[in-house]
C-alpha cells in the first residue's frame, strides 16, 4: 500500500492529485497539505469517493513539516509548493527518512537566482540516509530532460546541440496574466538570458536573442532565449553537448506589460515601506493579478514543448531529431479544471511519483530525472494525457 504526502494546493497539485486518484492501484492514500487548508479541501471535494485527506502546514517550518510527515507516514513527499520551500521540505524528509520529489529547483526568496547547487549539496546526506530525491519532475524541467535521456538511449551515440522549445499559443482573454505563480513566473522571465556553448555559460540581456520558431500545428511564433534550470543538469550529465539553449514564446502585449511592471518597480523583490508597513512589490503584484488557477475556464489553444537535438546516431552519422508534446488548454480544463500549463506539470509529477513507488526510479541520493531509465516514464506519458511525437532527420530551424 503506497501513501503520498502532497505539499501545495495550486493548479499543479490539482492536476497531480486528480491523476493520482485515477491511478488508485499505485496511490492507495493521498494526503494534501498547504498553508491554506481550504484549498486542499476543495481539491479533495472534487474527487468524492477517493482516499484523500487534507492538512494545514507551513512548509517553511521544518519542525512542523517533520511532525506532519511522522503523523502521515508517507512513502514519498511530493513537493508542489513554491521553489523557496524546497530546502525546508528536503530537510524535513532527511530528518524523517522519507524520499522526496519536486518539479522546480530551489531559489532563495530574497534573490532572483535559481540553480541546483543547493539541492545537489544534499547528495551525500540522502545517500547515507538511504532515501531518494527526484529533482525537477514537471514538464520543463522534467519531461524535456527525460526526452533527452530517451534520445541518447535509443537514437544517438553523442548529442551535440540541444534546443528546448516552449510555446504557449493559448489565449485566456486577460490583458495580463501569468500561467503559474506570478512571483516565480515574472522573476524567471525577467532575468538575464544564459546558454551553454563550447564549455562555458554565455549570458545575454533579458530577451536580447529571439527568432521565430515554427511549432507543430501552431505555426511560427516569436521565441526568446531565456535561462532555464534543466540546462544546468543536462550539460553536466551529457558532456558531449557543444551548445544547449532554451526558448520560450512571449506575445508583444505580454512583453509590454512586463516592461512597464519592471520600469515602475513592481517586479522588485526588496521590501519597501508603505503606510507604515513593509511590503514586497512583486508579492503585492501577485495579489492583484489574476490567479493562474482561475484561467482555465476561458483558455483556448495549445501549448507545444519539446527538444530539438542534433548529434551523431548510433552508427556515427549526423542526425537531427525533434520530440514534442502538444497539449490543449480546453481538454486540460475539461478533465481537471485547470489550464494546460498546470496540466503539463502535474501529470509528470504524478508519473515521477509512480516511478518511485514502483521501485523503478529508486536509489539513494539526489538525482535529476535524466539520471533514471527514461523508458518506463515514457511508456506512461500518453496513457495519462501527454502523448509525444518523434520526428527524425528534420530541419531544426537553428544554425
Amino acid at each position: 500500500m503506497s501513501k503520498v504526502l502532497v505539499i501545495g494546493a495550486g493548479g499543479v497539485s490539482t492536476v497531480a492529485v486528480h491523476k493520482m486518484a485515477e491511478n488508485s492501484d499505485v496511490f492507495k492514500e493521498i494526503v494534501i497539505a498547504s498553508r491554506t487548508k481550504s484549498k486542499c479541501d476543495a481539491i479533495a471535494a472534487a474527487l468524492p469517493g477517493k482516499n484523500i485527506k487534507t492538512a494545514q502546514i507551513d512548509a517553511d517550518n521544518v519542525p512542523e513539516m517533520v511532525k506532519l510527515i511522522r503523523e502521515v507516514k508517507p512513502d514519498l513527499v511530493v513537493n508542489l509548493a513554491l521553489p523557496y520551500q524546497d530546502l525546508p521540505i528536503m530537510d524535513a524528509c532527511l530528518e524523517t527518512g522519507v524520499s522526496y520529489l519536486d518539479t522546480a529547483n530551489y531559489e532563495p526568496i530574497d534573490e532572483a537566482k535559481f540553480e541546483y547547487s543547493w539541492q545537489w549539496a544534499y547528495q551525500d546526506r540522502y545517500k547515507e540516509k538511504g532515501i531518494t530525491a527526484i529533482l525537477g519532475c514537471g514538464f520543463d524541467p522534467g519531461v524535456t530532460s527525460v526526452f533527452v535521456a530517451h534520445a541518447v538511449k535509443h537514437h544517438f551515440s553523442e548529442i551535440h546541440y540541444l534546443d528546448i522549445v516552449d510555446c504557449n499559443a493559448g489565449d485566456h482573454g486577460k490583458a495580463f496574466a501569468t500561467n503559474f505563480n506570478p512571483e516565480i513566473n515574472i522573476r524567471e522571465v525577467t532575468q538575464p538570458g544564459k546558454y551553454w556553448e563550447n564549455g562555458q555559460w554565455i549570458e545575454t540581456k533579458p530577451h536580447e536573442i529571439h527568432q521565430p520558431i515554427t511549432y507543430p500545428n501552431i505555426g511560427p511564433k516569436e521565441s526568446y532565449l531565456i535561462y532555464h534550470e534543466e540546462l544546468e543538469s543536462l550539460v553536466k550529465n551529457y558532456p558531449t553537448l557543444k551548445r544547449a539553449r532554451f526558448w520560450m514564446t512571449f506575445g508583444q502585449e505580454y512583453l509590454t506589460h512586463l516592461r512597464v511592471i519592471q520600469n515602475i518597480g513592481m517586479a522588485g523583490i526588496e521590501p519597501i515601506m508603505y503606510e507604515g508597513k513593509e511590503i514586497v512589490p512583486i508579492q503585492f503584484l501577485k495579489a492583484v493579478l489574476p490567479n493562474p488557477g482561475d484561467l482555465g475556464e476561458n483558455y483556448k489553444g495549445w501549448t507545444s514543448i519539446g527538444c530539438r537535438i542534433k548529434g551523431l546516431d548510433k552508427q556515427g552519422k549526423e542526425k537531427t531529431y525533434y520530440i514534442y508534446n502538444n497539449c490543449s488548454h480546453e481538454v486540460a480544463y475539461k478533465e481537471t479544471g485547470t489550464q494546460g500549463v498546470s496540466y503539463t506539470t502535474g501529470v509528470p509529477a504524478m508519473i515521477g511519483a509512480m516511478m518511485y513507488l514502483k521501485g523503478l526510479w529508486k536509489k539513494p541520493g539526489v538525482f535529476n530525472v535524466e539520471e533514471f531509465d527514461p523508458d518506463p516514464f515514457m511508456a506512461e506519458l500518453g496513457k495519462w494525457g501527454l502523448p509525444y511525437v518523434e520526428l527524425h532527420d528534420v530541419d531544426l530551424e537553428f544554425s
